[in-house]
């Protein structure tokens, strides 16, 4: 009995770590997305064409019957005699079997086709599963920031009531003026209204949060905010990562193979194709003299196009524009992605300088803050107007913070996406 409650206690501590996991909710939303969903079924949907150009290369059996009932009145004969009426039931039941021997390598291509087809719709696949990805952990992380942004706002306001409240005892001591007590409750309405602006934000960073991951927001506060990602250590290895593995490097390569497979198809309708074809018939009642008849056909089938009022070269002329098409276009995504994950690179690097110089900032602003504080409340020469200086450099150093906090982690999925690795596995 112990034990089982010990394994329910360790199963239920499990479950309530993992919800505090990244890993957790990015699970979920690749399992909740409706565009995800609808790509895995295209992917089944390509594997049923590849099944259906290999049947091609296979024999076909075809098995068909009839049954005739023939009545033949008012019959003469060349005399002018008039014969009598007849009835003729008859039936006839064959099979078939034919199977192509050479389609001009249409075929052999067509098949290939369907297998670059195949690859490309699993392509497509991971790159809109590495952008729900994305878009669910800019969501996670922007969650946590407005959250802090919130209980920044909240403790700042908390603090300028209380230096009301200081204010106004000391007014009354002469200590200082009308004036800084007027400075000190501006500065608690602007604080409480920067409040609700934190938070609007913060239902609306919830809701995005629900609306992409498609589960409810939990409390952003038990949220864990670190993330491991394994990238490059400079820019010309990303460069060099991205042309190998960025997905639409990948897909524009299929693309452009794919219509030189259109092509060759096309090219194949004009050559020569043979089949043979099998057949066995057995026809009962066949006419008034012959009861029973059985038939076995082999036949060989040639044919050669020659023209089609200029189709198949006008098909054939298209198909090359299609191609030269595709290899300007898979060109242009290589310099595309080039340009993209060089700013990527330069974002990801510069969100970490700026997580550093934010961090310096905000530690500078405690000091300072902490002590102008401890000046003015001693009486010293501090006036109002400058603690409430020193709050507000505070306030905005904690909310940079938090906000290079999350703009450096995700610059980190951007420039992981843009070099082609982001995946729930890679993730630490």
């Amino acid at each position: 009995m112990k034990k089982i409650i010990l394994s329910i206690l360790v199963l239920l501590l499990t479950h309530a770590n993992a919800e505090n996991n990244l890993n957790f909710f990015l699970s979920k939303a690749v399992k909740n997305n409706l565009k995800l969903n609808a790509e895995r079924q295209k992917v089944e949907s390509a594997k049923q064409n590849k099944k259906i150009s290999r049947s091609e290369f296979l024999p076909s059996v075809t098995i068909s019957g009839n049954q005739t009932s023939t009545t033949s009145t008012k019959r003469v004969d060349q005399g002018g005699s008039t014969l009598s009426d007849t009835n003729l039931d008859s039936e006839s039941k064959s099979i078939s079997l034919e199977q192509k021997i050479f389609t001009g390598f249409k075929g052999v291509n067509t098949f290939k086709k369907t297998e670059l087809e195949t690859k490309k719709a699993n392509l497509e696949l991971k790159k809109v599963e590495q952008q729900t990805i994305l878009d669910s952990a800019n969501a996670y992380f922007d969650l946590i920031y407005k959250y802090k942004n919130e209980k920044f706002n909240l403790l700042n306001l908390s603090l300028f009531e209380r230096q009301v409240e200081s204010d106004t005892a000391r007014l009354q001591k002469g200590e200082i003026t009308l004036t800084d007590l007027a400075q000190s409750e501006s500065s608690l309405a602007g604080a409480n209204a920067k409040l609700i602006k934190a938070k609007t934000e913060l239902f609306s960073s919830k809701t995005n949060f629900e609306r992409v991951i498609g589960e409810r927001a939990p409390n952003p506060e038990i949220l864990k905010n670190d993330i491991n990602l394994e990238l490059p250590t400079s820019l010309e290895s990303s460069l060099r990562i991205s042309e190998l593995e960025n997905l639409d490097i990948l897909i524009a390569k299929l693309d452009y193979e794919i219509t030189k497979k259109n092509l060759n198809i096309e090219r194949a309708r004009l050559s020569p194709s043979a089949s043979i074809n099998i057949s066995k018939t057995e026809t009962r009642d066949l006419s008034s003299t012959i009861d029973e008849q059985d038939d076995e056909t082999v036949k060989a089938t040639i044919t050669w196009p020659i023209i089609k009022g200029g189709e198949n070269v006008s098909s054939i002329k298209k198909s090359s524009y299609e191609k030269q098409r595709a290899k300007l276009i898979l060109q242009d995504t290589k310099n595309k992605t080039s340009t993209e994950t060089s700013n990527a690179w330069s974002k990801y690097q510069s969100s970490k300088s700026v997580l550093k110089a934010t961090k310096s900032q905000l530690e500078a602003a405690e000091i300072a803050n902490e002590g102008i504080t401890l000046e003015y409340d001693a009486g010293n020469s501090r006036t109002t107007l400058e603690v409430i200086q020193s709050r507000s450099l505070l306030l905005n150093a904690r909310i940079d913070h938090a906000k290079s906090q999350r703009d450096f982690i995700t610059a980190q999925f951007e420039l992981s996406m843009q070099i082609g690795s982001l995946s729930i596995k890679t993730l630490k």
